[in-house]
């Protein structure tokens, strides 16, 4: 019996969430006294998840699996989780985890707990505490079935280094038509550039930048703090930016380590998706913006004088400390 781990890859690269899972199954592991096992799809080296308490990995290799499809995927962690006979399943919360995390329930007959934001407060029973009502409530929950399934929230545990075996085991699972009766046919991705998904830092921008135009002083602030650029609802809506860049409820969620907000008002539906967020930096001129009672620190001013004079002192500050 081991605590089983989803730990995501990319074009043959795991993703920071894949370390951050694993050295959080690693320590439900030390508590039930059991190891930890990583389920790797398509990836080149296992190598690195030794450093974040991984024992084993399955190395899946397909070239049916070259692309995510929620149930292909969900059965291939069933299939992991049953073989290493796994009490406990661990992945993360980004957009494909979530996807395939209800197929994977159902698969297992788990109960499935999204959005953990720590260890476990006892593994029998076995209770963890989650958010709720989009981050603003915490919701202590107990898994009562034989399998529970885990999606840990970004930034809430840290990428946290520790011990393991770092074994490694080719798997082959048992895939039919069934699991491919949805076909990925293409995929769009920003290249170049930090995505959202994945970046410590987000710099976000609203209205009242008042048009495309002023965006270069955005993805140059983006540039220097090595972030990615976001936006608000009406500026995607208006085109100014692309519908990808929408963060916020109906958009892209939030949980990044700085997340600096330029010339947005702050309504409820874009601080609930950004609310994860650890530190919050709001840019306006108004001072009765609502963001400004959910920030973290705030400057009350032009974003035309503030950003540019911000972008300087950073330069400055890197040549310094280079």
């Amino acid at each position: 019996m081991s605590v089983l781990v989803y730990t995501e890859s990319e074009n043959g690269t795991f993703k920071k969430t894949a370390f951050e899972v694993a050295a959080y199954a690693r320590e439900i592991a030390n508590t039930m006294g059991t190891s930890v096992t990583a389920v790797a799809i398509n990836a080149e080296d296992a190598s690195a998840l030794a450093d974040y308490g991984v024992d084993k990995t399955l190395m899946v290799a397909s070239d049916k699996l070259e692309k995510f499809n929620a149930k292909a995927y969900s059965d291939v962690i069933a299939q992991a989780a049953k073989k290493e006979d796994s009490q406990v399943v661990v992945i993360s919360s980004s957009a494909n985890a979530k996807y395939l995390a209800p197929i994977l329930a159902v698969n297992l007959e788990a109960g499935y707990a999204p959005n953990v934001v720590a260890l476990p407060e006892s593994t029998s029973p076995f209770k963890v505490k989650r958010t709720a009502f989009t981050n603003k409530a915490f919701n202590h929950t107990e898994i009562t079935t034989e399998v529970k399934l885990i999606g840990l929230s970004k930034n809430s545990f840290g990428v946290k280094e520790a011990q393991g075996a770092g074994a490694t085991e080719d798997f082959t699972p048992e895939l039919s038509a069934d699991d491919f009766g949805a076909e990925v046919t293409a995929v769009d991705k920003v290249t170049g550039k930090v995505t959202i998904a994945d970046a410590e830092i987000v710099v976000s921008a609203g209205r009242g930048l008042k048009g495309p135009e002023n965006w270069g002083m955005v993805e140059d602030l983006a540039d220097v703090l090595g972030a990615a650029t976001a936006c608000s609802k009406p500026v995607s809506d208006l085109g100014w930016r692309p519908h990808g860049e929408h963060v916020g409820q109906t958009g892209k969620p939030v949980a990044s380590n700085l997340y600096i907000a330029i010339g947005i008002s702050g309504a409820i539906q874009h601080l609930a998706g950004i609310n994860a967020s650890k530190t919050k930096v709001v840019i306006n001129n108004d001072p009765e913006a609502p963001f400004f009672k959910a920030a973290d620190y705030g400057v009350v001013g032009d974003a035309f004088e503030v950003v540019p004079q911000l972008i300087e002192k950073l330069k400055a500050f890197k040549a310094n400390n280079a």
